[in-house]
């Protein structure tokens, strides 16, 4: 089987070095030449753990080749369509500019035996627009929307928790395509459901608005905890023990950020707008402001801290969006940096891997290669990342690298009575504050 992924970003790239470790003979298409040059010498344009290791076996062995020509798509049982929908500038809703020029630049090269199968988040009906602009070329379409998380996308891709199928009526050609390409997947026993169109493109969409929904959810509970002095973390551990809601996502903290869930949940409700359903999802507006509070809540917490102590300079611990990636897109952390930055304030960041992104997306911040160059000469410490390196820190050892005594844990992940018993007061979004012992 031949296969082709078009657009090799972060989710291009992961599912072409996917499917060439299944077996297939693979290509992937992306007009940033640079990007490709990268990931021809085995090297992704962004961290993500164990994608380097399988992008090297399937160079090596030959079944995975990069390619700004989308003509050597020609031929292929199945092309993924893989490219960005940003919001658009001035809009909530979706840009799908890039995956419309994939469509045009494709049709010349499919034809009858080809399936076209979608992996980009996109507006309810857009499958459907892009089926009608593919059907006279006799090639069919599906919907296949990924679930990736950053971090283990590569664990997501070949051991995912569910396949989706959006096909049209009656398509049984398009399933069993994708049932070849999946095959050693289903063989696990993975859940496959077969749909229409318009429900594939709603599961992707309402699986993120419903994550982003409970996360903001925990954290306006740490907004009244922190009004009447309750523990939130306390609180979701309790509610979390109800079957019905769980524990998972319920971390109150610095809120999300990333390319996906803030994105899509605005397009989501752009999208509804346009439908007259605007009122059906006018909860993702306050889902939205919620989480964007959360930066501002740190920020003021951090300032307070700095007045006590007579101080201005900050040693920020984590830039990324979230641990094991170095995505900055809407990180919550660098949004801190800023406002913290635009008030006077002095700010000096450390992150295991978001180094040259978050130095590319914010010029100004001091960005230094060690948590000990980034405590050194700090009044003020804040986490912004839960990076595991951050959660491993000897609060003693540290005690000894910087003259600060006080912590602001933006996501709620340090031991506090660990940070106090070494001389720390630690401050954290919908807790008490615990004092220095």
């Amino acid at each position: 089987m031949r296969i082709a992924v078009i657009g090799c970003g972060y989710l291009g790239a992961v599912h072409a070095a996917a499917m060439a470790s299944l077996g297939y003979q693979t290509v992937g298409v992306d007009v940033d030449a640079a990007k490709i040059e990268r990931l021809r010498r085995g090297e992704p344009p962004f961290f993500e753990p164990g994608l380097p290791a399988l992008l090297r076996a399937g160079i090596d062995d030959g079944s995975l080749r990069f390619t700004t020509d989308v003509a050597e798509a020609a031929g292929s049982d199945v092309v993924f369509l893989a490219v960005g929908t940003p919001q658009l500038p001035g809009s909530d809703a979706a840009d799908l500019t890039y995956l419309d020029a994939a469509i045009a630049s494709l049709l010349p090269h499919i034809d009858e035996r080809t399936l076209v199968a979608g992996k980009s988040t996109v507006p309810v009906g857009t499958a459907q627009r892009l089926a009608d602009v593919i059907a006279p070329t006799g090639a069919r379409l599906s919907w296949n929307p990924e679930f990736l998380r950053e971090g283990f996308a590569v664990q997501d891709t070949l051991a995912p928790d569910r396949l989706v199928y959006g096909v049209a009526d009656g398509d049984d050609a398009a399933v069993a395509a994708l049932d070849a390409v999946y095959a050693s997947v289903l063989a696990r026993g993975t859940e496959r459901l077969v749909m229409s169109f318009a429900t594939a493109e709603l599961v992707k969409v309402s699986a993120n608005a419903f994550l982003a929904t409970k996360i903001s959810f925990i954290n306006a509970m740490a907004e009244l905890s922190e009004t009447v002095g309750a523990d939130v973390t306390q609180l979701a551990d309790a509610i979390g023990l109800d079957a019905r809601i769980g524990r998972r996502f319920l971390n109150a903290g610095l809120g999300f950020g990333g390319g996906c869930l803030p994105k899509d949940i605005r397009a989501f409700q752009a999208r509804a707008e346009e439908l007259g359903h605007g009122d059906s999802l006018g909860f993702l507006r306050e889902v939205d402001k919620i989480n964007l509070r959360r930066r501002d809540r740190m920020a003021q917490l951090v300032d307070t801290e700095l007045a006590r102590v007579g101080g201005d300079r900050v040693a920020m611990l984590g830039l990324a969006f979230k641990p094991n990636s170095d995505d900055v897109r809407d990180s919550p952390a660098l949004d801190v940096c800023r406002i913290l930055e635009q008030g006077g304030r002095v700010v000096r960041a450390y992150d295991p891997q978001a180094q040259a992104t978050a130095g590319r997306s914010m010029p100004s911040l001091e960005i230094v290669g060690s948590v000990v160059d980034a405590v050194r000469g700090a009044d003020v410490l804040a986490l912004g990342t839960e990076w595991q390196e951050f959660r491993d820190l000897d609060p003693v050892v540290v005690a000894t690298q910087t003259d600060a005594r006080v912590v602001v844990d933006g996501r709620n992940t340090l031991d506090a009575a660990r940070w106090s018993a070494a001389g720390f007061k630690v401050v954290g979004l919908g807790r008490p504050e615990v004092e220095a012992a």
